[in-house]
């Protein structure tokens, strides 16, 4: 009963581990193949060693064993057991002279610059005589004991000397009266005589805009009379200096004069050929009166456009004249 039960149970809630037999075939197929990759290397010269196998069925990993005879006498041997493959040998040493020499020839130059620049920094070496040899330093002075008047003397006349070699150097090349140029950001070349030129132009551009705008605010009678004043000066270039009262232009000039205040205006003022001052027609319909006595223009088509500034000042005026006009007839009947 107990077996009949323990079957049972195995059958039914017993699982066999597949993950097992799984990687012992793994590894096995893996054992399988670094044997059958494997290389044995055979060296022929080294005497005396010795290897021990195993059967067939050891799978190749039994230990190596080597005699002590054997290991000392491969010691002691000097001769080289390796075989030389022909062309290899040669190509290296080819490759290495190649690196020697220019290893070398790096290591000239690199002497040679640091010859020439110790020469370079040496002191100056001036032979007055043939037999007698001076070294005067970098700043004029000579080499050797002396006194400090000799030093400052030396010095001076080398910074002469300089400073005659300067002066006889071309001006141009030395950059004397040249104009200095300017650059912007990216490094272009500033033309600032043109710069100048563009902003006095911008200047008088602007300065014309402003007197054109000042004239066309001014009236057409203002501009009339500004023509009028500079042909008066014109003509005053050829006046005489003193003018007396015969003179027949300054009569003519104050009889064509209007006044405002004159009581025979309105039969001696010499009526143009329906132009006004400016050149224009004179409007000849009925218009509200103002304060200035200017009339519309030929073309005004009779609407009254203003705020009634002008009606409102005529109407307190005359308002302002009734009332004391009336105060006046009200102290006389009392």
């Amino acid at each position: 009963m107990s077996s009949s039960l323990a079957d049972y149970l195995n059958a039914k809630y017993l699982t066999k581990d597949e993950s097992f037999d799984k990687k012992a075939k793994k590894r096995k197929r893996k054992e399988e193949r670094a044997k059958a990759r494997q290389v044995t290397l055979v060296d022929e010269d080294a005497t005396g060693w010795e290897r021990s196998y195993h059967d067939e069925d050891d799978e190749g990993d039994g230990p190596i064993t080597v005699s002590d005879r054997s290991t000392a006498e491969f010691r002691k041997t000097k001769k080289s057991g390796w075989n030389t493959i022909s062309g290899v040998s040669t190509t290296k040493d080819a490759e290495t002279a190649a690196a020697d020499a220019i290893i070398a020839s790096t290591a000239a130059d690199i002497a040679a610059s640091e010859a020439a620049l110790l020469e370079s920094e040496a002191p100056t070496i001036v032979a007055t005589n043939p037999e007698d040899e001076v070294l005067i330093m970098e700043s004029g002075a000579r080499a050797g004991l002396q006194s400090a008047s000799q030093v400052t003397a030396a010095m001076k006349k080398k910074r002469d000397k300089e400073l005659e070699e300067f002066k006889k150097v071309n001006a141009e090349e030395a950059g004397k009266g040249q104009e200095t140029i300017y650059r912007d950001a990216s490094g272009r070349i500033i033309n600032i005589a043109m710069q100048r030129a563009e902003a006095r132009k911008r200047l008088e551009e602007e300065e014309s805009k402003k007197r054109q705008q000042k004239e066309m605010n001014k009236g057409v009678v203002q501009l009339a009379q500004a023509e009028e004043r500079k042909k008066q000066l014109e003509d005053a270039k050829f006046m005489k200096l003193a003018r007396h009262a015969d003179d027949e232009d300054m009569n003519s000039e104050l009889k064509e004069k209007e006044l405002w205040n004159d009581p025979a205006m309105n039969f001696l003022t010499k009526k143009s050929a329906g132009k006004s001052k400016a050149g224009f027609p004179i409007y000849k319909g009925a218009f509200a009166p103002n304060r200035y006595g200017i009339r519309p223009g030929h073309r005004w088509d009779g609407v009254d456009r203003g705020n009634g500034t002008e009606a409102l000042f005529f109407r307190k005026n005359n308002e302002r004249r009734d009332r004391v006009q009336q105060e006046y007839a009200w102290e006389m009947d009392v």
